[in-house]
């Protein structure tokens, strides 16, 4: 397929929160755009260490995750983000890499977003079975 890439804005939920509060103005908020590889095979979002410094959102301890060698690993992880990808949010944590390494995004973001990926044009695109916003499946019956 190739690699895919897309844009992602990550915000620090807690300043959304506090802007709703009214303790924090708005031109506070710390938020980061940067592109991202959409990773099919990977299942959670990924972020450089550097990307998750500049948005000030707390480190919550680590979670095993499998690297690309199939290798377990303990890799700190963040919760707190409030994510947008063509024009589709959602709130998430993320796992951790080093500065410099390859921010991703997983099956996760993707599904929470309702996001798909066309392998012939190598784009992100919105669902088109739910072209104006996002759907999702209750596996229970209320």
């Amino acid at each position: 397929m190739g690699r895919v890439v897309t844009n992602l804005k990550i915000t620090n939920k807690t300043d959304l929160d506090n802007v709703r509060a009214g303790t924090l103005l708005e031109a506070d908020v710390r938020s980061v755009e940067i592109e991202a590889l959409v990773d099919t095979g990977a299942s959670q979002l990924v972020l450089p260490e550097d990307v998750v410094q500049r948005l000030g959102v707390p480190y919550e301890g680590t979670k095993p995750a499998r690297d690309a060698r199939g290798i377990i690993v303990e890799v700190p992880w963040v919760g707190g983000l409030f994510i947008e990808i063509l024009g589709r949010t959602m709130t998430c944590d993320a796992l951790v890499v080093p500065v410099g390494a390859t921010p991703l995004i997983g099956q996760i973001p993707l599904e929470g977003c309702d996001l798909v990926v066309d392998p012939k044009s190598r784009e992100v695109r919105t669902n088109p079975d739910h072209p104006d916003m996002p759907i999702f499946d209750l596996m229970a019956v209320a």
